[in-house]
């Protein structure tokens, strides 16, 4: 059985996790990507590294083409080129092959987040339950904290699993927080997360983990909140498609409707490139767009 480059994506998923400092989720993604790609290679018959090239890159992209959309045909290339780019510094293979492949431009999609009513009515939920009796104490405020962290910090749901006590300076409102490639920033966390988070730490913490799954002390992840989101979304009648990272888009949102300067912004999302952040910027204009129609006579 033929199998060029197999050993070879193992050390370079390792290299990604120990020198990169690559979360989980990119490393499995990058994973996919180059199973694929590997089963690729084989059915071509490849049995070097040295034998790829950017005839067999361009061949399983347009086969990819067919089978995935624009955003997951970029991601699978990003894999691919940094693996073989890898190779090339390991000495493995003469050149990268995948160099000035061109790939489709990506469809431009406006983040999807929840207006400042449909927060209001999500955040909510837990006292709600908590005051209908259908929830017991614990449960209510573990929940109301979690929503409360998640919208008045803007966190990843990762970054909010991990998050401990003495990550969070109770005097000032402001979490010490590591995000992606291991970047640390801090994050105000509201007045209101504040509140909720003294008194569940108060009455429920029994260890250094902000987010519990039990009054047992063992910490919730992220598949977890993912459930628990999902769970008020229904109870507020808001469409099940949001997601723990669409409340980071709301939260993002929320603050350039209240005036907030976007470098500022960047800084606050712990985005490496302020390009990223200017996705929000489109979001207005889209509202503005919306009002202007509706309320100009010559719209």
């Amino acid at each position: 059985m033929v199998e060029p480059l197999l050993p070879t994506i193992h050390q370079f998923l390792d290299a990604l996790t120990a020198e990169k400092k690559y979360s989980a989720y990119t490393v499995r993604n990058y994973a996919r990507a180059l199973e694929l790609f590997q089963a690729f290679c084989h059915e071509k018959g490849v049995g070097r590294l040295s034998a790829i090239d950017r005839n067999h890159c361009r061949t399983f992209l347009h086969a990819q083409q067919e089978r995935v959309g624009r955003k997951t045909l970029h991601n699978y290339a990003s894999a691919i080129r940094s693996f073989l780019k890898y190779l090339q510094r390991k000495s493995l293979i003469d050149k990268n092959p995948w160099v000035d492949i061109q790939l489709p431009k990506q469809e431009k999609s406006l983040p999807l987040f929840l207006t400042q009513k449909q927060m209001i009515d999500l955040l909510n939920g837990p006292l709600r339950l908590l005051e209908n009796e259908t929830l017991d104490a614990f449960e209510a405020h573990r929940d109301a904290l979690l929503l409360e962290l998640l919208y008045g910090g803007g966190f990843r749901v990762s970054e909010l699993v991990a998050l401990q006590y003495d990550d969070i300076d109770k005097t000032q409102g402001v979490a010490k927080v590591l995000g992606k490639g291991k970047k640390e920033r801090l994050c105000p966390i509201g007045g209101r997360a504040l509140t909720q988070l003294k008194r569940f730490q108060q009455e429920f913490a029994v260890n250094q983990h902000v987010i519990l799954t039990d009054d047992q002390g063992h910490p919730m992840n992220a598949r977890a909140v993912q459930l628990l989101l999902k769970k008020y979304l229904r109870l507020a009648d808001l469409p099940s498609t949001i997601t723990p990272h669409k409340i980071r888009h709301s939260y993002a949102t929320h603050l350039l409707e209240g005036g907030a300067d976007l470098r500022v912004l960047q800084e606050l999302l712990g985005h490496v490139s302020l390009s990223t952040t200017q996705i929000y910027t489109h979001v207005n204009l889209q509202q503005l767009k919306e009002v202007h129609s509706q309320c100009h006579p010559r719209a």
